[in-house]
């Protein structure tokens, strides 16, 4: 493949897409997929078939159009119209509306896409997100992709990619916001012939599904921000490390790396340049602790995943004790609008400490499910009040959630902090990966924490005692309190076995998991309190 090749492929795929009078975007993420879509598609492709429109109007399977809790969803271009919650009995009319015989009692409803919800979004991550077919990769090509890959290998030495992403300000997608261009560096300035590159795709925080919508709706995009990533690193060989929970996701990557060989643009000599890589995918159980890197790492060498005590960390001993790059999805997907705008035009986005933006999973008692994408530093509150809708059935916030079982509650009278890495620390939660759920008035505090102390205590991998006992101890303390049989001294005691589990355990599941106790004994205590036993 050649760059004159890439962009032939490009201009074509541009022409097939604006020679059609419209176009019908279907999202067939696993959210719309699981509310019908599927037969949704091939219901407008009749219609069109029978109109005899199929030189006019085009109907393409796209990925996530992010307001998830109003699928199945359509995206007609160039009217710029949303339709939500569709059913396939409504297909016909839609194409009847299209070739200008409007019914508007049998069409479904329109979304306002000056509302809030898109309105407030900043596309970066998600850019392609909704717009191309993420089963071709033709698709991908028509919107700039491979080209910043072709940029780097032929324009850029190892050590220019590594310093763009530092001056980005990038902070690791996955939970942790460690420096990316820092770990670049670190795995970078490794001895050895082999390194490898691991991008995480185990997601498993309860309401998070930001990493699978991204695998989904633009699968090319991570596969070439891990192929700049390997560049950078002196890595040629990937892994992208995947839970079995995601089958829709799988079978996109598989079918994106079977066509990126295909085209060249991955295994050897790309771009006629030194530079191989390929892409294997690991397919993992489902145990939440394999997040975990150490863990992860194990795992994909085909042992039990369980975490390690670390230093060593992965980036100077990883996978099978060679240096290791280890980031998650977003992160991967942020690279290639890095290289093409550049890392400057990256770090004026967000706040001092937190660069860019952020892909959410807003979730719970908020009347507009679904995916966002917003600028570092956007207060929950507007992401609740004004991007979500506000809360279901005009009801009231009472704390949201973030961070998964590692995170903490934040109570309502605090929705003004911003959504950054700082921030949300000092009020003893994390931005994770992504996941934001709503709670309302209604929502018992006691019992979402129990809710994640009964997630962590059957997540644990079992191999040091804090984590695999004090789990359990502390899921038996939050139960004696939900049915009002603990006293004082088993308040006492939830405390104090909180502090321990987070200052002994092995790894971060265990040193995170009593966060939401932390959390809700501090901004709550008093529905602690309303449970103890009358003494």
């Amino acid at each position: 493949m050649e760059l004159e090749e890439l962009l032939e492929i490009k201009k074509k795929t541009q022409g097939k897409h604006q020679q059609k009078r419209k176009r019908v975007r279907c999202c067939t993420a696993a959210g719309c997929l699981s509310s019908g879509s599927k037969a949704i598609v091939e219901k407008l492709s009749t219609a069109v078939k029978s109109a005899n429109l199929t030189e006019e109007i085009e109907i393409t399977p796209v990925g996530c159009l992010r307001l998830c809790g109003q699928g199945p969803l359509i995206y007609i271009d160039p009217d710029d119209t949303l339709y939500q919650q569709i059913k396939p009995e409504q297909a016909e009319a839609i194409i009847d509306s299209l070739n200008g015989q409007e019914q508007p009692e049998n069409l479904p409803k329109k979304t306002d896409l000056t509302h809030p919800f898109f309105a407030y979004q900043q596309p970066i991550v998600l850019e392609n997100s909704g717009k191309i077919d993420p089963e071709s990769i033709d698709d991908y090509i028509s919107r700039g992709g491979y080209q910043q890959l072709h940029h780097v290998l032929l324009e850029m030495t190892p050590n220019d990619v590594t310093q763009e992403v530092t001056k980005s300000g990038l902070r690791g997608r996955g939970g942790g916001g460690y420096p990316t261009g820092v770990k670049w560096a670190t795995v970078a300035k490794m001895s050895g012939q082999q390194k490898y590159v691991i991008c995480n795709a185990d997601e498993g925080d309860p309401g998070a599904f930001m990493d699978r919508a991204v695998l989904e709706s633009d699968p090319h995009r991570v596969l070439e921000g891990m192929a700049i990533a390997a560049y950078a690193v002196g890595a040629n060989h990937g892994y992208i490390y995947i839970r079995a929970e995601y089958p829709l996701a799988i079978k996109r990557l598989e079918k994106a790396i079977q066509q990126a060989k295909r085209y060249g643009l991955m295994g050897s000599q790309i771009f006629d340049s030194p530079f191989d890589f390929k892409i294997d995918i690991r397919v993992g159980a489902g145990a939440f602790v394999c997040g975990e890197e150490t863990a992860l790492i194990a795992s994909v060498e085909g042992k039990r995943g369980t975490p390690r005590p670390r230093p060593p960390y992965p980036a100077e001993s990883g996978l099978w004790g060679d240096p290791t790059l280890i980031n998650n999805v977003e992160t991967y997907a942020n690279i290639v609008p890095i290289i093409r705008e550049g890392g400057d035009w990256y770090a004026s986005i967000g706040t001092e400490n937190s660069k860019g933006t952020k892909v959410f999973a807003l979730t719970g008692k908020v009347e507009n499910n679904g995916l966002i994408e917003v600028p570092m530093g956007t207060s929950i509150r507007k992401i609740i009040e004004e991007i979500g809708g506000g809360v279901l059935d005009q009801g009231t916030v009472k704390a949201v959630q973030t961070g998964g079982p590692s995170g903490g509650c934040i109570p309502a009278h605090l929705l003004d902090t911003p959504v950054e890495y700082d921030s949300l620390q000092k009020l003893g939660t994390i931005m994770g990966s992504g996941g934001m759920i709503v709670m309302d008035q209604d929502t018992s505090m006691v019992e979402i924490a129990r809710f994640y102390m009964d997630f962590c205590q059957e997540e644990s991998c079992g191999k040091c005692i804090p984590c695999r006992a004090g789990t359990v101890q502390l899921y038996d303390l939050l139960t004696k309190l939900v049915e009002r049989k603990a006293t004082q001294q088993d308040l006492d005691k939830l405390e104090a076995l909180c502090q321990m589990v987070k200052d002994t355990s092995l790894c971060g599941l265990g040193m995170t998991a009593p966060n939401p106790v932390i959390s809700t004994l501090q901004y709550f205590q008093d529905e602690y309190l309303s449970l103890l036993q009358a003494t």
